[in-house]
């Protein structure tokens, strides 16, 4: 086969898709999150060729990872403040199947609900033991765990007395870059549920729960730290909601 024949062929391979589930997924312009008004789409949506770079790279694999990526806690010559938790869970398709060598990347606020980011003005404290960002690879079972610190909630201006129940966000990438999946992971019984519209920009009530990881303690470290479950399902009818991409962000 010519190059010319291969050049051709890689300019026509387009990456599976899906319809959209505007059920449970978050609209792209939702009025009580402000911010979607100046972020979402206004025109049209035009389709992008993927040719064989997009399709293929970068390749995201176990040697772009360390051993200590996964531990937010290890990051820095002192200990970071506040409760030490565990997060793990599985990566699973539609099926229930697990989805081995991906790459999860989390980051989240401090204990005290600051991010180490210059547009972060909350007056409360850094840590300069703590960055907020982390990674791994799921292995053969689709297993992934990380070892960080409870993120604190904070105020973040969007309606009157708006503040941020605490959160972890999860990004999840297939086997290319333009796979990337963006999701929040939130803790049980948190009294501020009801007043973001972020949380509720997901429409249906059990779609919702499943962002809402569990207490586990039987994964619980005794005297070190406690542990929490969080399983990650990419499509079907169990799937944890996801963000478009147009409305990924910090917050």
């Amino acid at each position: 086969m010519s190059t010319d024949s291969i050049a051709g062929r890689a300019d026509r391979l387009l990456l599976p898709s899906y319809a959209r589930d505007d059920a449970s997924h978050p609209a792209l312009d939702t009025p009580e999150y402000k911010s979607t008004s100046l972020r979402h789409p206004s025109k049209p949506l035009q389709r992008l060729p993927q040719n064989l770079t997009e399709v293929t790279g970068p390749v995201l694999g176990h040697e772009r990872v360390s051993e200590t990526d996964h531990d937010l806690t290890v990051q820095h010559d002192g200990e970071p403040l506040g409760e030490r938790i565990l997060v793990s869970g599985r990566v699973l398709d539609s099926d229930g199947r697990p989805v081995p060598n991906t790459l999860v990347e989390v980051w989240q606020a401090n204990a005290a609900g600051r991010y180490r980011h210059a547009g972060d003005r909350h007056p409360a404290p850094l840590d300069p033991n703590f960055s907020g960002v982390g990674r791994c690879m799921t292995d053969e079972h689709g297993r992934y765990r990380f070892v960080t610190i409870k993120p604190g909630a904070y105020p973040w201006r969007n309606h009157d007395n708006a503040w941020r129940p605490a959160h972890i966000h999860f990004s999840l990438f297939g086997r290319a870059f333009t796979q990337r999946l963006v999701t929040q992971m939130y803790f049980p019984g948190d009294p501020l549920f009801y007043q973001d519209p972020i949380f509720n920009s997901v429409r249906d009530p059990k779609a919702r729960e499943r962002m809402i990881c569990e207490f586990d303690l039987d994964s619980t470290v005794p005297e070190w730290a406690l542990s929490y479950h969080f399983d990650i399902v990419l499509r079907g009818s169990e799937a944890t909601p996801f963000e478009d991409e147009e409305d990924d962000d910090d917050d």
